[in-house]
């Protein structure tokens, strides 16, 4: 239970600063739709941030944390503490010079990186001028980022949760900021966006430098290649940065067959995942930060029979947490998008669009969740490789799948497609992970599972019912709108915790045992 409470603690914090973060997002996904709605710019800017924004996920919060965080914790628990501090210089000089040199070939190589992204958009000579334009301006953004996620390492490993999981705020904010004073004056309002952008990511990273400071470690340059702890985060890296690379391609398939369709399918699918993004952040990601170090020390200790339980917990828990999740985005998508983005440039017809890629995303939230923890468990175990090979089958699937469905259900056969490829995905994790372990408590995670799903379907005709008939043609937030949303969505988290509780639910009974030793704490 001490385990389980610190892995729920730090995913508390996690999920706590996420959903601040989260909600800045919508408000400049709002500002975003309102300035811009879904025509060329838009179709343009997100092209253009996904490309580094794919690599922040490479070499940045993917492959480098991932990386580093395994190797880093054996130096904390196993090595004097000036070793540690070495290891983290030496992480910070060899990442700035490497991210300065993958900026500079990104802003060289702009006009093919766009044409391998949206190959479609040279069909339509301005959309490419300006994607190639943004794409530029925005590829510094990639070295701040970087740095920004070696620093989340660090104190992650410290067990540091709450200043990088509240630094992408800063970055929502920039972006928010920037569109409302700069939209007005630019001759591209468009480029305020970008501009956002980078200054968002640059205080990302500084913010975080205090409170690396005060674990006592002191910034120097050490370049320096050949550094043992280098040279395993490297060997880490490489099948790390493949696998991740093969996972985020899966992203540029949808892209690159969306730039087929008609205009605004990119940005139909960007506005869906980005409602996604939202459970995903809050949960799934928060309790996969969490409990990458809480497993990572499990492997450095020998203790695997603690990796074992970790990984059981951490995956009953996401599912807890994420399958009432995907059944409130099936059952509500409609009214979330109404009230969120249609108004201004944004009609009835995006919302539309955009529900039906949000309906083929959400049926595999629980698959994406699950590959969000079984990944960090092959990680922990320092196998980078293992899910390198998985993560090209899915992609292949989703290659496939995407070029069959797109035809029947244009940009929502694309979505379908790529949570198609995660259930596969997750399915032979799980299956070779076994294999490593020997068991993963399977006896506790599929009745769980069970239990949680019906729980939610009974959630879901709840809130159906409730929401159904309510005024979601209309645009415009209203006070009715409100609160037939709110309260659906209260009543759903009351009908999904009463039937957790009348069905013994393992996950919410833990989580009530830690808020009540948690008050008796405080009494």
């Amino acid at each position: 239970m001490s385990r389980y409470r610190k892995i729920a603690r730090a995913a508390s914090v996690v999920g706590g600063a996420t959903l601040l973060s989260r909600v800045f997002g919508f408000v400049r996904d709002m500002v975003i739709a309102q300035f811009f709605g879904t025509g060329m710019s838009t179709d343009a800017f997100f092209v253009a941030f996904r490309i580094p924004n794919l690599l922040r996920r490479l070499v940045g919060e993917g492959a480098l944390t991932a990386s580093f965080i395994p190797v880093y914790t054996e130096y904390l628990h196993q090595r004097p503490k000036e070793e540690g501090d070495e290891l983290v210089n030496t992480s910070f000089s060899v990442g700035a010079i490497l991210l300065i040199l993958v900026a500079s070939l990104g802003v060289i190589f702009s006009p093919w990186i766009v044409k391998v992204m949206a190959y479609g958009f040279t069909e339509e000579p301005e959309k490419f001028r300006l994607t190639v334009l943004l794409n530029r301006l925005m590829f510094p953004f990639i070295f701040f980022i970087g740095l920004a996620a070696l620093a989340m390492g660090v104190l992650n490993s410290w067990k540091h949760f709450a200043a990088p999981a509240f630094a992408p705020v800063l970055l929502n904010l920039s972006i928010i900021s920037c569109a409302l004073f700069f939209s007005g004056i630019l001759k591209e309002p468009i480029l305020s966006l970008a501009i956002g952008v980078i200054f968002g990511g640059a205080a990302q990273f500084f913010f975080q430098i205090p409170f690396i400071l005060k674990k006592g470690i002191v910034p120097r340059f050490l370049f320096n290649l050949s550094h043992p702890g280098m040279r395993r985060i490297g060997a880490l890296m490489a099948p790390s940065v493949l696998g991740l690379a093969v996972t985020q391609l899966n992203v540029l398939v949808s892209t690159f067959l969306a730039s087929y369709l008609p205009e605004g399918s990119v940005s139909y699918l960007y506005y869906a995942d980005r409602l996604l993004e939202f459970p995903m952040g809050i949960f799934a990601i928060a309790i996969a930060t969490a409990v990458l170090p809480a497993m990572s020390e499990c492997t450095a200790r020998s203790d695997m029979e603690g990796l074992r339980e970790t990984l059981s917990f951490a995956l009953r828990l996401v599912f807890f947490v994420t399958l009432p999740a995907m059944v409130g985005l099936i059952v509500l998508r409609l009214p979330i998008l109404n009230l969120l983005f249609q108004r201004g440039a944004f009609d009835i017809q995006s919302t539309a669009m955009t529900a039906q890629a949000l309906l083929y995303y959400a049926v595999g939230l629980a698959a994406f969740a699950g590959v969000r923890i079984i990944v960090p468990a092959f990680y922990s175990l320092q196998d980078t490789k293992t899910p390198v090979k998985v993560a090209f089958i899915a992609l292949l699937a989703n290659a496939g799948l995407g070029s069959l469905l797109m035809i029947p259900l244009q940009h929502g056969g694309l979505a379908l497609a790529t949570s198609l490829a995660a259930g596969l995905n997750f399915t032979w994790l799980i299956i070779l992970l076994k294999k490593k372990l020997g068991r993963i408590g399977a006896s506790k995670i599929i009745p769980s599972f069970l239990k949680n799903l019906g729980a939610s379907a009974l959630m879901g005709v709840v809130v159906y019912t409730l929401s159904y008939g309510g005024p979601w043609e209309t645009t415009g937030v209203t006070a009715e709108k409100l609160s037939l949303l709110l309260g659906a969505i209260l009543l759903g988290i009351l009908v999904y915790g009463g039937a957790g509780y009348l069905l013994r639910s393992e996950e919410l009974y833990s989580l009530l045992e830690i808020i009540r030793k948690k008050i008796s704490e405080r009494a």
